[in-house]
């Protein structure tokens, strides 16, 4: 096991150990134990009673977080000619289609979320062998693929973030940055609580949220109260 740094130490004794915080208590120490010298992210994962292996058990969905992530989210806009100005106007950083494609095919992925409209969807499945381990597939159920481009642009660009839950139950997330107001990082940690709770599966038994954890790129994760969100 490798050693704590003094830093790493300093933090771990600030968080009691066994102790369930409330979210509202938790959204305040993450800012406490966060030590890096950079704007450390802030991160949820919440461990869900469920089995992703089962589709009647599958949770994702979408959510549009109050205070956006803190990140600039670098949005590639795959559009026919007519919706290229529409899309640049709403802020995307890449505009265009079969330059872009080709792209993608030789191995370019430096974007956060891929836009696109239904009669281009036909173009990107050859790409899906890339884009899909990388989660830049575009999909109808998240809002990446739909007529209105310039919503689906502003949306991402606002803080809209989708997630899924993984194959061991646990949904991870980007919600923030350590220099947001606690209560930034609350409403933030807070919507997207909601929202799971909200796509619980009907064929979901026992307990649905198990865990919930919140942490910083450096710092130890802090547990909280599951009933206390």
């Amino acid at each position: 096991m490798a050693k704590l740094t003094k830093k790493q130490k300093e933090a771990a004794s600030k968080i009691e150990k066994n102790k369930q915080y409330t979210l509202r208590d938790a959204s305040a120490l993450i800012k406490e134990v966060a030590s890096a010298k950079f704007d450390e992210s802030v991160d949820i994962a919440v461990r869900l009673g469920v089995d992703p292996r089962k589709a009647n058990q599958m949770v994702r969905g979408v959510v549009t977080l109050p205070h956006g992530t803190g990140k600039d989210t670098r949005v590639l806009a795959l559009v026919t000619p007519d919706k290229e100005a529409e899309a640049k106007a709403a802020g995307a950083d890449h505009v265009g289609l079969d330059d872009y494609l080709q792209k993608i095919k030789d191995g370019w992925t430096d974007v956060d979320v891929i836009i696109t409209m239904p009669a281009v969807m036909g173009k990107l499945g050859p790409l899906g062998r890339i884009l899909g381990p990388r989660g830049l597939m575009p999909n109808p159920k998240t809002g990446t693929v739909t007529m209105d481009v310039a919503k689906a642009v502003q949306e991402v660009k606002a803080g809209k973030i989708d997630f899924k839950v993984d194959k061991t139950g646990i949904v991870h997330a980007g919600i923030g940055k350590v220099s947001f107001d606690a209560d930034k990082i609350y409403d933030n940690a807070h919507e997207i609580i909601q929202t799971l709770i909200k796509l619980k599966p009907t064929a979901a038994k026992g307990t649905y949220i198990k865990s919930i954890h919140l942490s910083s790129t450096m710092s130890p994760a802090i547990a909280l109260d599951p009933k206390a969100v």
